[in-house]
C-alpha cells in the first residue's frame, strides 16, 4: 500500500501565518505539521509516500524532508499542484505513483491522530477493493463531511458541511481507496465552490456499495484554523501523535 499526503491549498483560514509559507510547514507544539502525517503513515506500515503540495513554498518541503530516509521510508517524491481545485484534484495528482490494482492510504496533511491505523491498514488490505472511510463523534460536524449510518450500522450517505448535521460523525482526513479512484476522479464535475470534492467520490462508491467505513481510536484534530491549530498543538504536547496503538487488528 501507497501514502498519499495531500499538503496543498493556500491556507487562508490561517492568515497571516501562511503569508510566507505553507500551512504544513508551521509548527504543531514542536514539529512541523508534516512530521506528523509522514509518522502516521510509517507507523501504520507505509513507507512508500508522496506528497502532494503547491504555492511558492513547495521547495521548502524538499529541504525539510529530503529523501525521507531520517523517516524511515523507502520512498519520498513531491507532486505540484496549481492552484487549488480541492481535495480530489490534488488526489489526482498522484497517479503516476500509484500502480495498476495497488491501493493507497491518503491523509490531508493538516489532519493529526493520537494514534497510527496498522490495524485499519490491514483491515483495508483483507477487504481488497473499493474505499474506507474513518469517522469520529465530534461536537461540531458541520464543519466536516457528516456520515449517516442506518440501524445495521452500513454507511448510507455522506453530506458535505451540512447546516443540520444527521449525526455527529464526521468523515476523518484519512481515506483508503483502491487504484479507480483515478477513474472517479476524472468522471468528477466541479462543486459550486469549483473544487473537486472527495465527498463526491466517497459517494461513488458509496453507490456502488463498496464504501466501508472503520472509527478514530484516541483524538484527533484538523489544524486548519487558528483554534484548530492550537487545539492540536496542545493535544500533541500532553498525549504524543501517531503513536503505534495499543491493539492492532
Amino acid at each position: 500500500m501507497k501514502g498519499v499526503i495531500l499538503a496543498g491549498g493556500t491556507g487562508s483560514r490561517l492568515m497571516p501565518m501562511t503569508e510566507v509559507t505553507n500551512k504544513h510547514l508551521l509548527p504543531v507544539y514542536d514539529k512541523p505539521m508534516i512530521f506528523h502525517p509522514i509518522m502516521f503513515l510509517v507507523n501504520s506500515g507505509i513507507k512508500d509516500i508522496v506528497i502532494v503540495t503547491g504555492g511558492e513554498s513547495a521547495g521548502h518541503f524538499l529541504r525539510l524532508l529530503k529523501n525521507g530516509e531520517e523517516f524511515g521510508l523507502n520512498t519520498l517524491v513531491y507532486a505540484y499542484q496549481k492552484g487549488s481545485g480541492g481535495i480530489a484534484d490534488a488526489l489526482r495528482l498522484a497517479k503516476p505513483f500509484i500502480g495498476p490494482g495497488e491501493s493507497m492510504c491518503v491523509i490531508l496533511g493538516d489532519n493529526i491522530f493520537e494514534y497510527a491505523m496498522p490495524g485499519e491498514v490491514a483491515t483495508f488490505r483483507r477487504q481488497e477493493f473499493g474505499a474506507r472511510v474513518m469517522l469520529k463523534d465530534v461536537d461540531d460536524p458541520h464543519r466536516f463531511g457528516v456520515a449517516t449510518i442506518d440501524a445495521s450500522g452500513v454507511l448510507t450517505k455522506i453530506t458535505e458541511k451540512p447546516a443540520n448535521p444527521d449525526s455527529n460523525l464526521a468523515v476523518t482526513g484519512v481515506y483508503f481507496y483502491d487504484s479507480r479512484v483515478f477513474s472517479y476522479i476524472s468522471q468528477a464535475k466541479p462543486s459550486a465552490r469549483g473544487e473537486l470534492e472527495i465527498t463526491d467520490i466517497n459517494n461513488r462508491y458509496m453507490e456502488k456499495g463498496e464504501l466501508t467505513c472503520g472509527a478514530v481510536e484516541g483524538w484527533w484534530s484538523d489544524a486548519g484554523t487558528t483554534d484548530s491549530l492550537l487545539r492540536a498543538a496542545n493535544l500533541a504536547q500532553n498525549g504524543g501523535t501517531s503513536k503505534v496503538p495499543r491493539k492492532s487488528k
